[in-house]
């Protein structure tokens, strides 16, 4: 079976979720123009200066993204 993994990006400051919601977008368009697969791309905010932008793919995926796109960190997806 294969593994769903999260990569992540984070902003931090007074603009982070603004960043992290541009980030979002910027993120699906990458995904449509490489015809790439993934289950859900959105941000959470953390605090009040630091939000998190995610997307989450299959682990057979996460090295076109990983090397592409180089997220801050990544943890297996729920």
């Amino acid at each position: 079976m294969n593994r769903k993994l999260k990569l992540i990006w984070d902003f931090r400051g007074p603009a982070s979720q603004k960043t992290a919601e541009h980030h979002c977008i910027h993120l699906k368009e990458f995904a449509n123009i490489e015809n790439l697969h993934f289950y859900e791309v959105d941000f959470n905010i953390v605090s009040e200066m630091h939000t998190i932008a995610f997307i989450t793919v299959d682990e057979v995926d996460m090295k076109t993204y990983r090397d592409a796109l180089k997220p801050h960190r990544g943890q297996l997806a729920e």
